[in-house]
């Protein structure tokens, strides 16, 4: 399978698992260590190819995703779940199986900052995505059914108004998944 864009992955061992797979190019950050050299590398690529964001599913993985996102505009957002992609001690893309990285490749976001907002966040907390008892669950669990990775209160608002869901829409997928 070859993909057009170059994926973006925290490290080396990210790198040779999807070059085990597929045929493609990666950049590596270098974990949080991410400088504005490889912010302009990533840049240049998303221009001339395209780039999909691929980190790990963890705090330092989003940090990453959204530092390159906020750096450069209309980049591709591929995310797998954390229970897909670990070990007992560790959790990376290097430890996703092949279907696992494939079915992540396939379901690619593009995360707009200049669209209007079609979430309240009066309609969030209504939702229950935030402030109630088992608000983190429910933020979990639409996360995975979106396949937007695991995001907090703040994030998951910022990403549900980025796919410009509204909350019948939203409320409907809570209907399915609880």
């Amino acid at each position: 399978m070859k993909i057009q864009e170059i994926i973006v992955v925290e490290g080396k061992h990210d790198s040779d698992r999807l070059h085990q797979y597929f045929d493609c190019d990666t950049i590596e950050t270098g974990g949080l260590s991410l400088d504005e050299g490889k912010l302009e590398m990533i840049k240049q690529a998303q221009e001339k190819r395209g780039v999909i964001i691929f980190t790990d599913p963890d705090t330092p993985g989003e940090k990453i995703r959204m530092k390159i996102n906020q750096y450069i505009p209309d980049c591709k957002n591929a995310y797998v779940k954390a229970k897909d992609a670990k070990t007992k001690r560790k959790v990376g893309i290097e430890h996703a199986s092949r279907e696992v990285l494939e079915e992540s490749l396939t379901h690619l976001f593009t995360y707009r900052t200049d669209l209007e907002n079609t979430l309240a966040y009066e309609e969030f907390l209504d939702l229950g995505l935030n402030g109630a008892p088992n608000s983190a669950e429910v933020r979990e669990a639409l996360g995975e059914r979106l396949l937007i990775g695991r995001p907090n209160a703040k994030t998951l608002y910022k990403r549900l108004n980025m796919l410009q869901m509204t909350k019948a829409e939203v409320e409907a997928l809570l209907e399915e998944i609880i």
